[in-house]
């Protein structure tokens, strides 16, 4: 379970790499150009991937009754 943090890099490879390897302005993602549309996606794709982070982190889940999840 350890291994899910690794999802946490995803998302910064997309943002950081994905501009690099397609910086064109002429094809379009939702009428924006491209650049700007994959940016959008990828905030998009962040929270998802958080999201599913916290969903699987073993650490939020307790059984100390002194300590309840909030």
């Amino acid at each position: 379970m350890k291994h899910i943090g690794y999802l946490a890099i995803v998302p910064i490879l997309g943002l950081l790499l994905g501009p690099v390897i397609h910086n064109s302005s002429t094809p379009f993602i939702l009428g924006m150009p491209f650049l700007l549309g994959w940016m959008v996606i990828w905030v998009v794709l962040v929270s998802v991937a958080m999201a599913v982070i916290y969903a699987l982190d073993p650490a939020r889940v307790t059984t100390d009754p002194e300590h309840p999840r909030r």
